[in-house]
């Protein structure tokens, strides 16, 4: 099997503050090791289920977190942004038998995660697919599912997690926080390395068709900025309606046309 990971690190075990995303923060360390050790333990468990390639995107701020050495020897780490309209999961293509999401937060606009955000807290609000607030999994996974790849597993807030099992119920989940406020309630950190190292095997080991999921038709995305400047300037990109002083919308039937619309509206 050859296998694709994404990892973010608004979404694993213990993390409450922007502050501790952030490189230049002295509680950053620790927390890029939890992602290294989140992300090892998903490679874990996909080489267990048979995995023969895994192929893993640092898709965190500079794309450069997660320490490769401590990684097994049959990945290959995607550091640092190429431009690609893929995003987060840049590098993926039909090849691949499964993807996987790690240390996933919940959408902009929502209360699950005190990180939660879509792309870019400091321009975008939030984000709407077809009129569902959309969040950086579901972005990505149906990007995926456009290329014809099953998301077959995740771990992060319990937001995203409920989020995901909307989008395809046969989804394996591991949640391994939950956000009040500004608060972040978390299990312990050993804990979630251990399930997700247990569910990325099951949802490998099962039928991988299960997860395959039909994208709609049409797709109309739905862009709310933090300052309306944004709404009036991005407005005159192709296709693109400005719906009110901080939003526009842009519709297309080819969802690659909304990876490509993102890459340059946010």
């Amino acid at each position: 099997m050859k296998i694709f990971i994404s990892a973010d690190i608004e979404g694993i075990a213990g993390i409450a503050s922007w502050e501790e995303a952030r490189q230049t923060s002295l509680d950053y360390p620790y927390f890029a090791e939890q992602m290294t050790e989140e992300v090892a333990a998903a490679c874990e468990g996909a080489n267990i289920a048979g995995a023969k390639e895994i192929v893993i995107k640092d898709a965190h701020g500079s794309g450069r977190n997660i320490d490769p050495s401590r990684l097994p020897e049959n990945t290959k780490l995607i550091r640092g942004w190429s431009g690609h309209p893929y995003k987060m999961i840049d590098g993926i293509d039909e090849s691949f038998d499964a993807i996987a999401f790690i240390g996933y937060h919940s959408h902009g606009g929502s209360d699950k995660n005190p990180l939660a955000h879509t792309i870019n807290s400091s321009v975008v609000d939030y984000m709407k697919l077809n009129g569902e607030y959309l969040s950086e999994f579901l972005l990505h996974s149906y990007l995926a599912t456009y290329l014809g790849v099953p998301t077959v597993f995740l771990s992060g807030d319990k937001g995203v997690c409920q989020e995901a099992k909307r989008f395809n119920e046969n989804i394996i989940t591991v949640v391994v926080s939950k956000g009040k406020g500004a608060s972040s309630r978390s299990i312990h950190p050993n804990k979630s390395i251990k399930h997700i190292k247990v569910g990325m095997e099951e949802a490998l080991k099962g039928d991988l068709a299960k997860n395959k999921v039909e994208l709609p038709n049409k797709f109309s995305l739905e862009i709310r900025y933090n300052y309306h400047d944004n709404a009036y300037k991005n407005s005159f990109y192709p296709g693109v309606v400005q719906n009110s002083q901080k939003s526009i919308i842009f519709e297309t039937d080819d969802y690659f046309e909304i990876m490509r619309a993102a890459s340059f509206l946010i």
